[in-house]
């Protein structure tokens, strides 16, 4: 064992506040537009026929807030303070890591314009137009600076696993980004894409699934890695399978793309190897799920009076649960009954809500005392609340749309004997009419708790102050 850095430093944690609190805000924002347009499909003359707050444009203004605004700079967030932790060095360049901040805001406040007023791409998550892709670039080559130059000063030999998930993350969405986003401009404000037909589309349900992937699975798995050991007090059940979770999982995910294009243009081989890859996914998925869980063998008393582990172990049961449906969903027999149908709302927002959800609120809960000086929020009744709040919310969410999703596939391809159909389209729209009232009151159910959390957060940060904390003067490693 060496000794060396005989002087202690400060970890850069004004950037890490930054982003815990604005991914609280953020969060606030994204879904409740989100709960605005499950009642305008509930009610459509709420749109007022007002073309700014119309479903066609708030829909995507919703999905790039809760996964950009809210995910990201939770990511963003939790990356630079695992990095940090576990190379046992400040963040590599203070002023790119506060660019990175000011810049991600600044995407957003032109995603909340631009959307809005019809400015789009028109590409599933990737909707924004070239200028902004352009920023996005920018401010993501800075984070991918900052972070492997973090790691690449580290005082500790060994890189730990949850660092393995964010660089993939950061490095696949790059690339991801880069080609997705090919585009010739013909004027600030429009562009169009570089490929053509069933090409655009691969291409974009390749970029689409695996930022399902990369964004939404890889970089929230880096949480899992870090925050649940950190609050369960226990190490990480099997290290060796964390390992082998990681590299079983990148591999697979950039196949799966084309499951979301199944009975279309798109080649019947191209289908079929995103079906196989999409089934193969269960194994890693489920590998890292029993990983987090198993992690708390010797602990599982602290679920009855920790709300911070609740969410973050619930999370992973929606993980397997969601990584079990999508599979299942990409075989083409079963897809052909749910394809287009709100069984695949409810399968995103199993995912959406349950994992990404409740673990970026459980790994916040776990940061925001920490980086104001604090023991724990304000309120630990009002994470209990919140946690109820919100499984409650998405048990009725997802529950409506898998029974909406499921009788609308079997209305649509119902057939008399005589081959007319059975039910005319807007007959399948009048029976689903109930269950979109129960997503509303389920989406409702989960922004209040976020409300409650926006609440505990801003009365933790006010009795608080933020905290420098020093590296230890003596850093060891082999």
């Amino acid at each position: 064992m060496n000794f060396s850095n005989t002087s202690a430093t400060i970890y850069n944690d004004k950037v890490v506040r930054q982003f815990a609190i604005m991914a609280v805000v953020w969060g606030v924002v994204g879904m409740l537009v989100g709960v605005i347009i499950a009642a305008e499909l509930t009610w459509p003359e709420l749109g007022l026929g007002i073309p700014w707050i119309s479903y066609g444009r708030l829909r995507p203004l919703h999905t790039n807030a809760v996964i950009f605004a809210f995910g990201g700079c939770a990511l963003f967030a939790t990356s630079y303070y695992v990095v940090q932790r576990t190379s046992q060095v400040r963040l590599f360049s203070d002023k790119l890591a506060s660019f990175t901040f000011w810049g991600w805001q600044a995407v957003i406040l032109c995603a909340a314009i631009s959307l809005p007023l019809g400015f789009t791409q028109g590409k599933e998550y990737a909707e924004l137009e070239w200028p902004i892709d352009i920023l996005i670039t920018l401010v993501w080559v800075s984070f991918a600076v900052v972070f492997f130059g973090t790691v690449g000063t580290r005082k500790v030999r060994h890189i730990y696993v949850a660092n393995w998930f964010y660089g993939a993350f950061i490095i696949a969405v790059a690339l991801l980004h880069l080609v997705n986003s090919a585009a010739i401009p013909v004027s600030f404000t429009k562009s169009y894409s570089a490929y053509a037909g069933v090409q655009d589309a691969m291409i974009q349900w390749w970029y689409g699934h695996n930022a399902v992937g990369f964004f939404l699975t890889a970089g929230f798995l880096g949480m899992v890695y870090y925050f649940i050991p950190k609050q369960a007090e226990r190490p990480v059940y099997s290290y060796r399978l964390s390992i082998v979770h990681f590299w079983a999982l990148i591999f697979t995910y950039m196949w799966a793309g084309p499951h979301h294009l199944h009975y279309t243009a798109l080649p019947d081989w191209t289908q079929s190897l995103g079906m196989v890859f999409s089934l193969i996914l269960l194994a890693p998925s489920w590998g890292g799920m029993i990983n987090g869980v198993m992690t708390l063998s010797g602990a599982w008393h602290k679920l009855r009076d920790d709300p911070i582990l609740r969410f973050l172990i619930v999370s992973l049961s929606f993980y397997g649960m969601s990584t079990f449906e999508g599979p299942m969903m990409a075989i083409k027999t079963v897809n052909a009954l749910s394809h287009y149908t709100d069984w695949t709302v409810g399968h995103v927002h199993s995912g959406a809500l349950g994992w990404v959800g409740l673990v970026s609120m459980g790994s916040l809960y776990y940061l925001i005392p920490r980086l104001f000086g604090q023991k724990q929020m304000h309120s630990v009744k009002a994470i209990e609340l919140h946690f109820w709040m919100a499984t409650i919310g998405i048990v009725i969410y997802i529950a409506a749309m898998w029974i909406s999703g499921v009788m609308q596939g079997l209305m649509w391809r119902a057939i008399n004997t005589d081959g007319t159909l059975t039910y005319t389209f807007v007959e399948s729209v009048k029976a689903t009419f109930p269950f979109y009232v129960l997503r509303l009151l389920g989406g409702a159910l989960y922004l209040s708790g976020m409300v409650i959390m926006l609440w505990n957060t801003l009365k933790t940060a006010n009795a608080g102050r933020p905290a420098d904390v020093n590296i230890p003067a003596v850093a060891a490693h082999a």
